[in-house]
């Protein structure tokens, strides 16, 4: 019988500096069947020279396909969109796959076949300088499990996690990891949807949780993925952006999830986004004060 395809998703866009890396991890992993989808929106440096040299000296199904620039998450979608694979494995074109990355992912599938998405651990690889605002984010942000993983080799989760008070009254949003820690089926996306493209900043995790509403996430407690840290990340780009995805968030909890929440959250929510009930709450809170 034979192991089922895997697509490695590449989204990329002037990734020279970096996309030669990437590429050689993946023709290094220990699983084979593999096809590659490269999805460029519009590279104006020597990304795609790059890529096609690496076309040419593997046997890998490799596909390159040109995208019209409308955002990260088009561009992560136009990948998906090309990919036949059972199971889709992100890689961004400054990050490097570990050898056993996609075998040990594909095994946990394998072994569970009720799972919707495997993560894993991540090491960091800092480009330049170590700033305070670098130590910072990696002191902050380095385990995103820290609030609730065991000391086990897997750690899965299901919706109740939502029910957890932690879940939203943290500054560990993100609590899966970013896109190339992550190995989920194509075929949820039927039932799930594709990333949202009108979000910049957390469009992953959003995508994570509407999945988690249906099927179990295990994340692997190994580090399976070096993550790079540098200066033209999305992340540090859009930190100079306005970016209004927080608030999106809270809007969509509240329609999307509300009835899933700890109480405490669900009452917050409320308060905030439905006015109706915010002039409830501040007729009882005044109601209450008059007859103290």
């Amino acid at each position: 019988m034979q192991s089922p395809l895997v697509s490695i998703c590449i989204p990329t866009y002037n990734g020279a500096s970096f996309i030669y890396e990437a590429l050689d991890s993946v023709l290094k992993q220990t699983y084979s069947h593999l096809e590659i989808i490269i999805s460029d929106d519009w590279s104006s440096d020597e990304t795609l020279k790059i890529v096609e040299s690496f076309k040419k000296k593997t046997s890998i199904p490799f596909q390159i396909v040109s995208h019209n620039p409308q955002g990260i998450g088009a561009n992560w979608n136009h990948s998906i969109q090309h990919a036949t694979g059972t199971y889709i494995k992100f890689l961004f074109q400054d990050d490097i796959l570990e050898p056993g990355c996609v075998e040990k992912m594909v095994n946990l599938f394998e072994q569970q076949p009720e799972l919707g998405l495997v993560a894993s651990k991540r090491d960091f690889i800092i480009e330049g300088k170590v700033t305070p605002e670098i130590e910072k984010w990696i002191a902050n942000y380095e385990n995103l499990q820290v609030e609730f993983e065991k000391d086990e080799a897997i750690t899965t989760i299901t919706n109740s996690i939502f029910k957890e008070y932690f879940f939203y009254n943290s500054s560990l949003r993100n609590k899966i990891g970013e896109p190339p820690t992550v190995m989920f089926k194509k075929a949820i996306l039927e039932e799930v949807g594709y990333f949202q493209e009108d979000l910049k900043q957390i469009l992953d995790y959003v995508f994570y949780y509407r999945l988690l509403k249906k099927y179990p996430i295990a994340i692997i407690n190994e580090p399976l993925v070096q993550f790079r840290i540098h200066e033209q990340q999305a992340t540090n780009v859009n930190r100079n952006q306005k970016i209004t995805d927080y608030e999106t968030y809270d809007e969509i909890l509240y329609k999307e999830f509300l009835p899933l929440l700890h109480p405490d959250t669900q009452k917050r929510l409320r308060t905030k986004l439905n006015p109706y009930h915010h002039f409830v709450f501040r007729l009882k809170r005044k109601l209450k004060s008059l007859r103290s």
